[in-house]
């Protein structure tokens, strides 16, 4: 669906070795207790003129997509000083399959990127992602979900883990699946899942011909979740979410450095809830940490949160504000892991049913256990989309990201601004 181009487009700050792992919801009456629906935001709302009607076959529908973006970047290498500037052309071919059956769900889909600098084209690179998942609808109040994805994914200059100085980026393969259930009684809704990551990085060569070894950064990441809503009314819940993660790297960091390997957890209590039709959210507090098997990196815990609400001043514009505080896996020598506290906000306004626009803005810290470093950074961004018909739609952005770093062991410090243009042609 053209609609997508929303979230194809959007300049949220994240961290490419976290994955969202959002419970599945239950189906049918017996979920009403949980449902936030009175208000549908305007990314979310339907515009049947503007979506793809999709190839039929059988009961499924197959949906092709074209996505081309122009995007000029002032510092392609995310350096102090001399910068240097580019035109990048990215081409992203996707096609998504869906089940048309009125129980149970099938979807997969298949997507690249494929993008060439004109100047710098040892920047080149080919992404590329293919995945499938699925729901058992076991009663109108039980489900089964699962998924697998395999991906191919080149690390951005701007993340704080890649190495300086390399000729060309460091790219990784990601093999990941999740198992889900989710069951509602009465006012109680239980839920678990399951999810299995594997990191699988390709060594980089710097400037001077010097191997960059990245094996120490190959993990597999286990993580097991359950949680308990209790319904208070029709509008709240509150709920307990547990998660226990294990962490297993491949090799060693260098020979005086052991692996990174870890086991964690966080409890988080919170409340899932609507006020009317003007706003809805969830926010969860409690307690994270990460220990790991190796004595020379210090343990990390502390106060844990992950937060996201929505209100609705009018039914054309939503204003969306979200924040986490998380435990992430480190890449730089010397530190297990750091502890990253974000927050943000984004405003979507309908200006006409085929007009929207956009603006966001995010500040996240990296606070690094085991050595002197904390990394700030600011992602800012303004953008719109104009969709022609239900098969072409085009979108503009501006973007800065900022990044400064302090401490004995700091990183770069940098800025970088973007200009993207975006042709999407869908069928």
């Amino acid at each position: 669906m053209i609609i997508s181009l929303l979230a194809l487009t959007s300049a949220g700050a994240s961290h490419a070795q976290t994955a969202a792992s959002t419970l599945t919801q239950a189906q049918g009456e017996g979920a009403d207790l949980f449902a936030r629906d009175r208000n549908v935001s305007v990314r979310e709302r339907p515009r049947p003129e503007y979506e793809a009607l999709g190839l039929t076959a059988g009961t499924f529908a197959v949906y092709p997509l074209l996505q081309i973006d122009a995007e000029h970047n002032d510092n392609i290498f995310a350096t102090a000083t001399g910068a240097d500037s580019d035109w990048i052309v990215r081409l992203k071919p996707e096609i998504q399959v869906e089940s048309g059956w009125s129980r149970h769900s099938l979807s997969a889909f298949a997507r690249g990127t494929i993008a060439r600098y004109q100047d710098f084209d040892a920047e080149n690179y080919e992404d590329w992602d293919v995945g499938a998942n699925g729901r058992l609808d076991i009663t109108r109040y039980s489900n089964i979900a699962g998924g697998v994805n395999f991906a191919s994914i080149t690390e951005p200059r701007t993340s704080s883990n890649a190495p300086a100085s390399t000729r060309e980026p460091v790219s990784y393969d990601l093999a990941s699946s999740f198992l889900a259930a989710s069951h509602v009684a009465g006012r109680v809704k239980l839920s678990a899942r399951g999810d299995r990551r594997e990191f699988d990085y390709q060594d980089a060569v710097t400037l001077g011909g010097t191997l960059v070894d990245q094996d120490n950064r190959d993990r597999t990441i286990s993580s097991l979740t359950g949680r308990v809503d209790v319904a208070l009314s029709p509008a709240t819940a509150l709920f307990v979410q547990a998660t226990t993660n294990k962490r297993d790297y491949d090799t060693a960091v260098s020979a005086l450095l052991p692996a990174r390997d870890s086991e964690g957890y966080e409890v988080l209590a919170g409340a899932n809830f609507e006020v009317g039709a003007v706003a809805r959210g969830e926010i969860a507090v409690g307690y994270i940490a990460q220990d790991f098997d190796a004595a020379v990196y210090d343990e990390i815990d502390g106060f844990g949160a992950r937060a996201q609400l929505e209100w609705f001043p009018t039914q054309l514009t939503t204003v969306t504000t979200f924040g986490s505080r998380t435990i992430e896996d480190s890449g730089i020598v010397g530190s297990g892991g750091y502890l990253s506290t974000s927050v943000g906000a984004r405003v979507d306004h309908e200006l006409m049913r085929n007009v929207l626009l956009n603006a966001e803005a995010s500040l996240s810290t990296d606070a690094y256990e085991g050595i002197d470093r904390e990394d700030q950074r600011l992602q800012l961004s303004v953008g719109g989309t104009y969709l022609l018909n239900r098969n072409v739609g085009v979108s503009l952005s501006v973007g800065r990201f900022e990044q400064t770093s302090d401490g004995l062991a700091g990183g770069a410090e940098f800025d970088a601004n973007r200009l993207t243009a975006t042709l999407v042609a869908q069928f």
